[in-house]
């Protein structure tokens, strides 16, 4: 193709135009819709590619034709369709009430009654020019701001050489992998109860002692053959 540049799509293959040997013959029962179907359709060898789609016959206008106001040239040149200007709006002004305070404390009125029947008698507006755009002080800005876009900050190029990105994501989500194990862990874990208590942590043998007669124990001696008490401890230190 001449120049480089894309040659125009030509109008759908037909079956009278496929020649035998060509890319596009078929064999057996042959349709037009074969020949319609981009993924069916075979480019031919040196030739640009065909449009798929149906297309009107050769007789056929492209355009939108109005009945009423399509005259062709002589409803062009005999009656030109020109656009109306537009009226401006004139826009409502809003009340100017601090000269209607004034004036109405000149009259002497002091109640809010009177002040809204003066307003009423004496509407007056702002003018224009006081309400202007133009004239509106300009916006509070910081002495440090910036105008403008904010510079985007510079690629990473080492990060993203060196695989950065993906061992952060890597490790995020082996933490999230983990924590999700031990969450689940925690939900299957089985409370555990006395008796599995007692298993692990099992209670110490109490020591058996053998009975005795309740009136037999802790009682006192009731005779005492010794003459004094130092002659008993003699006794007792010699025997122990």
């Amino acid at each position: 193709m001449a120049g480089g540049g894309a040659a125009p799509r030509r109008r759908p293959l037909t079956l009278a135009e496929v020649e035998p040997g060509s890319e596009n013959e078929r064999l057996g029962v042959a349709r037009d819709s074969m020949l319609r179907n981009p993924l069916i359709l075979k480019a031919e060898l040196g030739k640009p590619q065909r449009n798929c789609y149906t297309l009107p016959g050769f007789d056929f206008s492209y355009g939108l034709y109005v009945h009423r106001t399509d005259g062709g040239v002589p409803e062009a040149i005999g009656h030109w369709n020109t656009v109306k200007p537009r009226t401006a709006l004139v826009q409502k002004m809003p009340r100017d009430f601090i000269t209607m305070n004034c004036g109405a404390l000149k009259a002497g009125y002091t109640t809010a009654h009177e002040f809204n029947l003066y307003y009423k008698a004496k509407d007056i507006r702002r003018k224009d020019d006081e309400y202007s755009r133009f004239k509106r002080c300009p916006p509070k800005v910081p002495a440090d701001l910036t105008y403008g876009i904010t510079a985007r900050p510079c690629t990473p190029f080492f990060d993203l050489l060196q695989h950065k990105y993906k061992e952060l994501w890597m490790e995020q989500q082996r933490a999230l992998t983990a924590a999700q194990r031990v969450e689940k862990k925690k939900k299957d874990q089985v409370r555990e109860t006395r008796t599995t208590f007692l298993r692990k942590h099992p209670l110490p043998a109490k020591e058996e002692s053998f009975w005795h007669l309740p009136h037999l124990e802790k009682v006192g001696p009731h005779l005492s053959t010794f003459p004094d008490r130092d002659a008993r401890k003699k006794a007792f230190s010699a025997s122990h």
